[in-house]
């Protein structure tokens, strides 16, 4: 309905109100939720102290979450015309990681922007869904079958992943490489494709092995067998097993977990603070945080599914994709179903790029939601937009 009013900018403002109460308040609460749940693991964890982790992480919620409303009250015309530009934006920053990053704990990762540190690839996770939604929203069905039309999308997927590796960082390279395949098998790509890439990948092994280095053949190796180095490269599996076993059915209660406090548990308040909330929540716990993450997957695909645009779809599928394999294999990881990786819990570790990252990947699905009835040209004509 259009607002008839002798004033622009008031038009534009009742707008901006209607956006507003078209969010999706669902979705965003279930966000607030497993947010306070991770300050609230990170505040234990820290023995009581704000100081150590939570204020900073609250500071970094609420910057995200910010971002995450004006990117959901943003025309999603803008981010089809905006995609390949966020994209080839992100692409330069990881290439800027390799001549001007800044190396930590043994990696070259991030780039320094004065006031904070930018780790590029997280961003990346987002610009590729963006870029591949748009690309396979602007081709027709039938040419989504035939391979000349799947060279360009599929360079686009393997050059960061291939920059990301170099850093090294193989389970944001491996987070990458998933949420790509996911938008091609969404777009429709046939899935002999899949099958004939899951074979080549098979046939690999061998070689890839030899390019691996030698902290990472450890993981792997480790993770076939944890007791073959228990007080080396195994301790870190080993003690989050310790910490998932004893917290129980309801675990220790509140701030009572011996294994994060008494400093066994290695990397507590990033990549294993699953592992310390579930030793405190026990396994009612631990299955509360993972009913709050499948409700926030249900919510992206059933707004992918009413909308209206194959971009906006694909948008919102290609989110949940990753959002999924995020906490998947974290979780995978911190239980020994999948070697160490490295990769966080989405909006419970500490951590900033990575939350502001998943944020802003909401606040696009709420974006396709608010215009889950705008129809986009399949052709993406600037014109038409």
């Amino acid at each position: 309905m259009t607002v008839q009013s002798p004033n622009g900018l008031s038009e534009i403002r009742l707008t901006f109100i209607q956006r507003i109460w078209q969010l999706n308040w669902g979705l965003m609460l279930l966000i607030l939720v497993t947010a306070f749940v991770g300050l609230a693991t990170l505040y234990s964890i820290s023995g009581g102290s704000t100081e150590t982790w939570v204020s900073r992480q609250m500071v970094r919620f609420g910057v995200g979450f910010f971002l995450m409303l004006v990117v959901a009250l943003v025309d999603i015309r803008f981010w089809l015309r905006s995609a390949f530009l966020i994209y080839g934006a992100a692409l330069v920053l990881l290439v800027a990681v390799e001549v001007v990053g800044v190396v930590g704990m043994g990696a070259q990762r991030w780039v320094d922007l004065g006031p904070f540190q930018l780790q590029p690839s997280e961003v990346m996770k987002i610009a590729l869904v963006l870029a591949l939604a748009r690309y396979f929203h602007g081709i027709a069905h039938e040419e989504i079958t035939q391979m000349r039309w799947l060279v360009v999308p599929s360079i686009m997927a393997i050059v960061p992943v291939a920059l990301v590796l170099r850093q090294p960082d193989l389970g944001t390279a491996l987070l990458l490489l998933i949420g790509a395949v996911s938008l091609f098998f969404l777009a429709g790509v046939r899935i002999w494709i899949f099958g004939a890439g899951i074979l080549a990948a098979l046939a690999a092994i061998p070689f890839a092995w030899h390019y691996l280095r030698d902290y990472q053949r450890e993981r792997i190796l480790t993770f076939l067998n944890p007791e073959r180095d228990p007080l080396g490269a195994g301790y870190h599996i080993l003690q989050s097993k310790i910490a998932l076993g004893s917290g129980g059915m309801f675990g220790k209660g509140f701030q009572q977990g011996t294994q994060s406090h008494l400093n066994f548990l290695p990397e507590m308040q990033t990549d294993f603070i699953f592992t310390s909330l579930a030793e405190e929540f026990g396994l009612m716990g631990a299955l509360g945080l993972l009913a709050l993450y499948v409700c926030m997957l249900a919510y992206a695909v059933a707004i992918a599914l009413r909308s209206r645009s194959q971009f906006g779809r694909l948008l919102s599928m290609g989110i949940a994709a990753t959002f999924f394999v995020y906490f998947f294999i974290n979780i995978a990881m911190v239980t020994g179903l999948v070697p160490v990786v490295g990769v966080p819990l989405p909006l419970v570790s500490y951590g900033g790029t990575a939350m502001v990252t998943i944020l802003v990947g909401f606040g696009l699905v709420m974006s396709v939601y608010i215009h889950r009835d705008v129809r986009l040209p399949r052709r993406a004509d600037m014109e038409e937009l």
